[in-house]
């Protein structure tokens, strides 16, 4: 799209809405924290969109993850140039996955304010055929659970091609002997927890393949809007400021713990990404059929003690490793 062009047969308020949109994306796409915040503030003021909540929460695991690579354990098994890759990676695909969705989240709230469709618009954020698609079928039809599916498929197609199966990432990072033996182990989880101390979630496993990560996505989705467990999971987040440490959700479990991972802000700089061309996942690959099928789902139930375990499985790693290494 010539975007110089096109601005000229757009009224001068769908203008002012671009570029208020650019620097609300921009400001918004900072880091970790204001990622995680900007989608949960847009989620208490538009609850209709269950995806939003969904982002903040896994945006929160992801903090967690990135800390971890400053904390305790990972830098005595991880040399620095390794972690600083699995920092880039998390931080790349989160950067990939906001700079698609907040746009269309704020289109979203314009068309409610002008009370009409404003996503003939989303074109120059480069959203997909796919997407453009379905906010027009959610604006006239109103199936939340729809929308859901598809900004879940969307997204993850968006960091397939840029991240996942990218040479430099799939190498470096995905094809690693760390990568395969943390997934063979189920330390990678990501986990909802509510400030009584329980977590709740699911292990992350053939992370590689997009539609093992949108039935992930599925099923975290019918966690974290479970009747019962919703309303924690919303007291916590609402009553629990992000840092990207750890300690956000051990403190309900463990009140005398000491902090292990350390607040992402202290130790990680801004990270100024490289803009690239995207294209369009949905002309090349559209979404196969039965995209919008709920899985098979059993009542989720705590993984508190099975979560714990795993983390001190790696502490004993680590120390295995740390005798080994003397005793050579």
């Amino acid at each position: 799209m010539n975007l110089s062009s096109s601005f000229c047969r757009i009224q001068s308020k769908e203008y002012f809405i671009i570029n208020r949109i650019r620097q609300e994306e921009f400001k918004g796409n900072k880091d970790n924290i204001s990622r995680t915040k900007c989608y949960q503030r847009f989620f208490l003021q538009n609850p209709e969109i269950a995806w939003s909540f969904l982002a903040s929460m896994v945006s929160r695991n992801t903090g967690w993850n990135m800390s971890d690579l400053f904390g305790e354990i990972i830098p005595e098994i991880l040399d620095e140039e390794t972690r600083k890759r699995l920092f880039l990676t998390l931080e790349r695909g989160n950067w990939l996955i906001f700079k698609d969705a907040y746009p269309q989240l704020l289109l979203y709230q314009y068309s409610k304010k002008l009370q009409r469709p404003m996503f003939h618009l989303l074109g120059h954020f480069f959203v997909s055929n796919f997407m453009q698609s379905e906010w027009r079928h959610f604006w006239e039809n109103g199936d939340r659970k729809r929308l859901l599916y598809a900004l879940i498929v969307n997204e993850q197609h968006v960091i397939q091609q840029s991240v996942v199966s990218h040479p430099f990432y799939k190498s470096k990072i995905f094809q690693s002997a760390f990568f395969a033996f943390h997934e063979f182990l189920h330390f990678n989880c990501i986990v909802f927890p509510t400030m009584n101390g329980e977590l709740y979630g699911e292990s992350v496993v053939q992370f590689k393949k997009v539609w093992k990560r949108i039935d992930l996505g599925k099923r975290l989705s019918s966690i974290l809007f479970d009747e019962d467990l919703y309303p924690h999971f919303l007291y916590f987040a609402v009553n629990t400021e992000p840092t990207g440490s750890r300690l956000d959700y051990e403190r309900y479990a463990y009140a005398s713990r000491k902090r292990k991972s350390p607040f992402i802000r202290a130790v990680s700089p801004i990270i100024e990404h490289n803009e690239r061309p995207v294209e369009d996942w949905s002309l090349k690959a559209p979404p196969k059929l039965g995209w919008m099928e709920t899985p098979c789902l059993k009542k989720p139930a705590a993984l508190t003690h099975w979560f714990y375990q795993k983390q001190d499985q790696l502490r004993l790693y680590f120390l295995l490793r740390k005798m080994l290494s003397k005793g050579s």
